[in-house]
């Protein structure tokens, strides 16, 4: 997201927001927002919970490989 930032001017920018004014209004623009938010929150959650899950599998199969290593 912030190398698409880094690519926006001020212009750009501007008519985005001004194209959001006109699609959705003023008053719908705060719960657009608030839907973004709650979506971008949830997709973190949901990415750190894989990771999660990831590395205690990751774990679990080396304490497992560490077991059969040494009972052989």
């Amino acid at each position: 997201m912030q190398d698409l930032a880094g690519m926006l001017g001020t212009w750009e920018i501007i008519i985005i927001f001004a194209a959001l004014l006109l699609l959705f209004g003023g008053r719908k623009i705060p719960e657009l927002m608030k839907g973004i938010g709650k979506g971008i929150r949830e997709f973190n959650e949901a990415k750190e919970k894989v990771k999660a899950d990831i590395e205690e599998g990751m774990k679990t199969e080396k304490k497992e490989k560490d077991n059969t290593v040494k009972s052989d």
